[in-house]
C-alpha cells in the first residue's frame, strides 16, 4: 500500500503548473492533499480532467482558504469529513476514509503564526484529535495520521532551532503535543526509520530558502505502534517541485 501525502498551498496553482502530473503517476492507493484553498466546484472542467483518481473533498466555510482533498484507488468502506467538532469542522481541515479497519486522517493541521489566539486553537485542535484517536485505539482501529502538521517535533527537524525557539511551529507547547500522541500508541514513523537523518519537507519562498537547505520537517506520518511490522519505507521528495512543501510518501505491505 502507498499514501501520499502533500501541501500543494492551492490546487489550482498546482495544477496550472503540472505540478500534479507527477503524482498520479506514481499511482498511489491514497494521496492526501492539504491547503487546497478551493471548493471542488471551483475546478474548471480541463482542471478536473487532471485529477486521474476518484476523491473525496471537505472545503473551508471560508472561500479559498484551508480545505483539503483525499483521492483513492479503491472506495473506502466509509468517509468522514472533520472530527465532529464544529468549531474546528468549519476550516475544512479533516478526512477520515476507512479500509480493512485502517484508518487514514488526512489533515491540515491550524497554524499558529497570526497570533496567540491561534496557537490556542491549534493546542485544542490537537487535544482534540489525540482523544479521537486514542478512542479509536480502544475500538481496535489502526490508525494513520498524516498531513502538514505546521510543528517540528525536535531540533534535528528544522534549520535553525534555536533561532526558533519562540517562532510558532516550534514552540515548547506545540512540540508536546506531538509528544503526546507518540506517548499514546503512534509513531513517527519516519524519524523511526531513520532517526539521525536531515530532510525538510516545507521551505519559505523568501530569501532562497529551498537551495540553501534552510527547511522545516512539517508533513508527517504518525501510525500505530500496531502497523510498525507493514511499514517498507517513508519517502521525502524533497526534489519535487510545484509548492512550498514536498511530497512524503508511506510505503505498508
Amino acid at each position: 500500500m502507498k499514501i501520499i501525502t502533500w501541501n500543494v498551498n492551492g490546487i489550482r496553482a498546482a495544477l496550472g503548473k503540472n505540478a500534479l502530473d507527477w503524482i498520479f503517476a506514481q499511482q498511489p492507493d491514497a494521496l492526501c492533499l492539504q491547503e487546497v484553498k478551493a471548493r471542488e466546484d471551483q475546478l474548471n472542467a480541463e482542471q478536473r480532467t487532471m485529477l486521474t483518481l476518484p476523491f473525496v473533498w471537505n472545503s473551508a466555510q471560508r472561500p479559498g482558504y484551508s480545505s483539503v482533498a483525499t483521492f483513492f484507488k479503491q472506495q473506502p468502506e466509509k468517509i468522514v469529513l472533520g472530527m465532529g467538532a464544529p468549531k474546528f469542522d468549519v476550516e475544512g481541515r479533516v478526512i477520515q476514509t476507512v479500509w480493512d479497519g485502517l484508518r487514514l486522517f488526512n489533515i491540515y493541521f491550524p497554524n499558529g503564526r497570526r497570533g496567540q489566539e491561534r496557537v490556542d486553537y491549534k493546542l485544542e485542535f490537537y487535544a482534540h484529535l489525540l482523544e479521537l484517536s486514542v478512542s479509536l485505539h480502544k475500538q481496535g482501529e489502526d490508525v494513520i495520521i498524516t498531513g502538514d502538521f505546521n510543528t517540528c517535533h525536535m531540533p534535528i527537524d528544522l534549520k535553525n532551532a534555536k533561532a526558533n525557539e519562540k517562532t510558532s511551529g516550534f514552540l515548547p507547547e506545540e512540540r508536546e503535543w506531538v509528544q503526546k500522541f507518540l506517548d499514546n500508541g503512534f509513531v513517527d514513523v519516519y524519524r523511526h526509520l531513520y532517526p539521525d537523518k536531515v530532510q525538510y519537507t516545507w521551505w519559505t519562498y523568501r530569501l532562497n530558502a529551498r537551495a540553501r537547505g534552510i527547511g522545516w520537517r512539517l508533513d508527517y506520518f504518525l501510525i500505530s505502534e500496531s502497523l510498525l511490522p507493514r511499514v517498507k519505507d517513508v519517502i521525502i521528495y524533497e526534489n519535487v517541485m510545484g509548492s512550498d512543501h514536498c511530497p512524503v510518501e508511506l510505503v505498508l505491505e
